[in-house]
């Protein structure tokens, strides 16, 4: 089979198209016809080795396709179903071996390539509302890079918990895309600073919580505009890592709650992996949650998907297709 290798850290052109072994089931394994594997920001720092991972390997911890055979203690699988996963290394691959603890079935009225799209920055934003800062009706959350996939899903199910939300995009085509998901207030932070136009619609430290995928750029104003006892949920690093800063800074700032979450322990056992899943894949299913599909790019082509994703130009979820 084909896919995708990365052999030494570096930019999108490490990223080679190259033959790889095809996989065997271990006893507790899926082996998957990819049908579609899911960009997320998490494959770029990998790739760069800003989260290091052992040379070689295929990027990819999102995508959904139909199981080609299964391991000899697979109960909950058989051969012909469909599934995805969104926490299993070598999704950018024409098959992939993914163990059955990490698969969810799909329902058949969700896409395999909406499937694929949805399930990481899905159950991303899930967490994030629902468990991160559980928000509450009548709430105030900002959200940055609204227009992006987890943006764009986060602006939806907030609305859905009643929150007042405010979003911010780096342009007017970005910020129709944020007012289409729901958001109250849209604003365009490359015209204006984003913390000013919040405090002229709001008043000072008017959030109660603040999500922030951008990181570097965002983070510190984002602080500014928290109520007492607000939290910052920083969850990535769009425009590089937060510097470190003195845990001093949130008691001067009104004994602020900081978390820096990440998908894996918001999944730690089957039934909270198949509770929100089950959320997100259902809310698609019936209509109350739409998936943006920005791109769709040739699994060869995974370099320039990488530089569609870093160039902060894509809008919602682009993917890698096998076909």
């Amino acid at each position: 089979m084909q896919g995708i290798r990365v052999a030494r850290h570096g930019g999108p052109e490490v990223l080679e198209w190259t033959e790889l072994d095809d996989p065997v089931p271990g006893p507790s394994d899926l082996v998957v016809d990819v049908a579609a594997a899911g960009l997320n920001y998490i494959d770029t720092y990998q790739r760069s080795g800003l989260y290091r991972l052992p040379l070689p390997f295929t990027p990819g911890l999102e995508g959904a396709g139909v199981v080609r055979a299964v391991g000899t203690d697979v109960s909950r699988f058989a051969a012909g179903d469909r599934v995805a996963w969104s926490q299993t290394l070598g999704s950018y691959a024409q098959r992939a071996r993914v163990p059955e603890r990490d698969a969810v079935a799909v329902p058949e009225n969700v896409g395999l390539d909406t499937a694929a799209a949805l399930l990481l920055q899905g159950m991303t934003a899930h967490y994030l509302a629902v468990s991160t800062y559980p928000l509450a009706k009548g709430e105030r959350c900002l959200i940055h890079a609204g227009a992006g996939g987890v943006g764009l899903l986060l602006i939806q199910i907030a609305k859905r918990r009643g929150a007042e939300v405010f979003a911010t995009v780096g342009s007017e085509e970005k910020a129709e895309l944020a007012r289409g998901a729901g958001a109250d207030h849209v604003i365009v932070y490359r015209d204006t600073d984003f913390g000013a136009e919040v405090e002229a619609i709001a008043g000072p430290k008017p959030l109660d919580v603040v999500y922030d995928g951008v990181g570097q750029a965002t983070f510190e104003r984002g602080l500014t505009l928290l109520r007492p006892r607000g939290m910052m949920v920083t969850f990535g690093n769009a425009s590089g890592p937060v510097a470190p800063f003195p845990p001093l800074r949130l008691s001067e700032l009104g004994s602020l709650y900081l978390t820096r979450p990440k998908l894996a322990e918001y999944v730690l056992t089957r039934e909270e992996l198949e509770g929100r899943a089950s959320d997100v894949l259902g809310w698609v299913a019936d209509g109350s949650l739409a998936v943006r599909i920005g791109a769709r790019l040739p699994l060869k082509d995974a370099a320039d998907a990488h530089r569609l994703i870093e160039s902060r130009q894509s809008t919602g979820k682009v993917l890698l297709q096998t076909g």
